[in-house]
C-alpha cells in the first residue's frame, strides 16, 4: 500500500477550508514509528446557490429561527487515511491545522490491529476533533471523484445520523473461510512485525448476535462511533472481542455491531461511497484503475474510488477534469483567494472558510444520495 501522498492530501485535506479533522496512521507497509499527521478544519457556516437535492434529504435545522430560505449547516468530516506522514506544506501551519503524534501503531494486514487502529482513531477524533459528524475511513489507494465543497454542499442536507456501510447477512464462502478458522494477529503483543498465523482449532457461527459483512470502507455517523467507543449496553466490546480472532475483521465489525444494535440498524444506508472494480469472481483485492475506467467512474457517482498505482496518469486526468486542481497544487474551493498569477497557487492565500462552491460533481453525487435514499433502497435494504 502506498503512503500517504502529498498528492492525495492535497486533492482532498485542502479541497475546501471547511471542518475536517485527516489523521494519516501508519499500515502495515511502515513499522517504524513514522509519525502520525492530524489535520483540522474548523467550523463554520457556509451559503451555496445551489440546491440540487430532493426534498426527502431533510435538512438539519441550524436554529430555531431558521427559515426555508436559509440553507442548512455544512456538516464537518473526521477523515482516517492509512499511510504516513506527509509534507511539511506552509498553508497547513497558516491554518494552524497540524499535530504530530509521534508514536505510530503496529497493524497487521487482515488482522484485527486494522480495526483497532480505527477505533483508535476514532477515541482520538472524538476527544480533540471537535464537533464532526462523520467519519469517513480511507485508505492512500484511494483518491476523491469530487471536490471537498462538492462533498460538504450535499451532505449539508443529507440526515447526520445516517451511517454510510456497504452490507449483508449473507455470508456466503466467509461463513466456512472467515467466520469459522480462529487467527492470532501477532502484533497485538509483539513489537515486530508478522503475518497472522492460524490455529488448529476451528468455531460455530455466534448465536448471542448476527453476523454481517461488506465493504472496509465506510462514513459513519458521530453517534455510532461515539457507541463504538463507549459500549454502554456492551455490546460493542463483545463483538471486538469476538473478531479479535477473525480474518480481515475490518469487513465485518462495525457491520455487525450497527446491525444488532436496534438504536442504529434503521441508520445505514447500503453504500460505501467508493467505485471499485473487482474480477470476477472477486480476488482479494479489487482492480487497479486506470484511464479506460474513467467514464465507469464518472457513471458511479460516488466522490471516492479505488484502487490507484501510485502517480498513475488517470490521477492526472481525474486533477484536471474533475477536481479542477493544477499540478502540485491544493483543490480550488471556496476559501481560495489568491490571485493565480505568474502560475501561483490560488488556494495559498487562505480566504474566508465560510465559502462553499460546489461544481459539476456535486451534481453527480446527488444522483447517488438521491438513489440511495429512495423508496427502492433505503428502507428495503437495511441490515438485510
Amino acid at each position: 500500500m502506498p503512503n500517504c501522498q502529498p498528492k492525495w492530501i492535497l486533492s482532498l485535506a485542502f479541497g475546501s477550508i471547511f471542518p475536517l479533522f485527516l489523521l494519516c496512521f501508519t499500515t502495515i507497509a511502515s513499522f517504524n514509528g513514522v509519525p502520525l499527521l492530524f489535520l483540522y478544519r474548523f467550523s463554520a457556516i457556509g451559503r451555496s446557490s445551489y440546491h440540487f437535492v430532493e426534498n426527502q434529504l431533510k435538512p438539519i435545522p441550524v436554529s430555531t429561527h431558521i427559515t426555508i430560505s436559509t440553507p442548512p449547516s455544512p456538516p464537518r468530516f473526521a477523515y482516517l487515511i492509512s499511510g504516513s506522514a506527509g509534507n511539511d506544506y506552509k498553508v497547513f501551519k497558516e491554518v494552524g491545522n497540524v499535530r504530530m503524534i509521534m508514536k505510530a501503531n503496529l497493524v497487521t494486514y487482515r488482522g484485527c490491529t486494522m480495526v483497532a487502529n480505527t477505533l483508535h482513531a476514532a477515541a482520538i477524533m472524538l476527544r480533540e476533533g471537535g464537533n464532526w459528524d462523520w467519519f469517513i475511513n480511507l485508505s492512500a489507494s484511494d483518491y476523491p471523484l469530487v471536490t471537498q465543497d462538492d462533498l460538504l454542499h450535499i451532505f449539508s442536507y443529507v440526515p447526520r445520523d445516517l451511517n454510510f456501510i456497504d452490507h449483508t447477512s449473507k455470508m456466503g464462502w466467509k461463513a466456512g473461510q472467515r467466520a469459522k478458522p480462529v487467527i492470532i494477529d501477532p502484533a497485538l503483543h509483539n513489537s515486530k512485525k508478522a503475518e497472522v498465523f492460524w490455529i488448529t482449532q476451528r468455531r460455530s457461527i455466534p448465536t448471542a448476535f448476527k453476523l454481517f459483512t461488506g465493504s472496509a470502507w465506510m462514513a459513519l455517523s458521530r453517534p455510532l462511533v461515539d457507541y463504538c467507543i463507549w459500549g454502554w449496553d456492551n455490546l460493542p466490546r463483545k463483538v471486538l472481542m469476538y473478531y479479535t480472532n477473525f480474518l480481515s475483521s475490518p469487513e465485518g465489525y462495525f457491520h455487525t455491531v450497527i446491525c444488532n444494535a436496534k438504536a442504529f440498524s434503521n441508520t445505514t444506508v447500503n453504500n460505501d461511497l467508493h467505485f471499485i472494480l473487482w474480477d470476477n469472481p472477486p480476488k482479494q483485492h479489487p482492480r487497479r484503475l486506470t484511464l479506460s475506467h474513467m467514464q465507469r467512474m464518472l457513471n458511479s457517482n460516488a466522490p471516492f474510488a479505488r484502487k490507484f498505482h501510485q502517480n498513475s496518469r488517470v490521477l492526472d486526468k481525474i486533477d484536471t477534469d474533475l477536481l479542477s486542481r493544477g499540478e502540485e497544487m491544493f483543490t480550488p474551493g471556496g476559501w481560495c483567494v489568491g490571485s493565480g498569477e505568474n502560475g501561483t497557487d490560488p488556494c495559498s492565500v487562505v480566504g474566508t472558510p465560510t465559502v462553499l462552491r460546489p461544481g459539476p460533481g456535486a451534481k453527480r453525487l446527488q444522483t447517488l444520495i438521491n438513489s440511495l435514499l429512495s423508496n427502492d433502497n433505503f428502507r428495503l435494504r437495511q441490515c438485510k
